[in-house]
C-alpha cells in the first residue's frame, strides 16, 4: 500500500492508504497517538460487510474486551440526504478495537492483517522493537537530500 499523509489544523493528521493496484483507497484518521476508523472503513480494510463489523464490536463490548469509553469516539460529520444537509454523529473506533475486529473477522484480507499484526508482534517480544524497512528506506533517502543540500549551501 502506498501512504500520503495530510496534516489537519487541529493537530490530528489524515493519512490515505491506497491499494498497490490503485483501485482501494481508505483514509485513516491519526489523534491521540491511535488510529480511527469508522466501521464502514474497517468492513473495508476486512474486505467484509458493515453488519458483520458491528456485530463483532457489540460482541467485544457484551464480553468486556474493550470499553466502549476508551475505543469509540463520536465525530459529527455533515451529509447532504436528498435535498437537505443533516448532520449525524459517526463512531470511529481506535485502533485496539481494529485489531480486536481483524481477530475475529473471517477473510482474506483479515488472515492478511493477522499475518501482518503476528510479525510485528513477534518482533516486538523477540527483539523488543520492530522496524519498518519502507520508512527506513525512505529515512536514507531524505539523508541523501539533506547532504546534498548542505553541499550546495556551503558552495554559495
Amino acid at each position: 500500500m502506498n501512504e500520503n499523509r495530510i496534516i489537519a489544523n487541529n493537530g490530528s493528521s489524515i493519512v490515505i492508504y491506497t491499494a498497490d493496484d490503485g483501485n482501494t483507497q481508505l483514509e485513516v484518521k491519526l489523534e491521540k497517538d491511535t488510529m480511527w476508523l469508522t466501521q464502514s472503513q474497517m468492513a473495508e480494510l476486512f474486505g467484509i460487510d458493515r453488519t458483520t463489523i458491528l456485530r463483532h464490536i457489540r460482541n467485544i463490548y457484551k464480553s468486556e474486551e474493550l470499553e466502549e469509553s476508551s475505543t469509540c469516539a463520536k465525530n459529527a460529520q455533515v451529509r447532504i440526504e436528498g435535498k437537505r444537509m443533516i448532520q449525524r454523529d459517526i463512531p470511529f473506533y481506535n485502533l485496539d478495537m481494529i485489531i480486536s475486529v481483524g481477530y475475529r473477522v473471517n477473510s482474506r484480507k483479515a488472515t492478511t492483517f493477522r499475518r501482518w499484526a503476528t510479525s510485528i508482534l513477534k518482533q516486538y517480544i523477540i527483539k523488543g522493537y520492530a522496524i519498518d524497512q519502507r520508512r527506513l528506506d525512505h529515512y536514507d533517502e531524505l539523508k541523501d537530500v539533506v547532504r546534498l543540500m548542505s553541499r550546495a549551501l556551503t558552495l554559495h
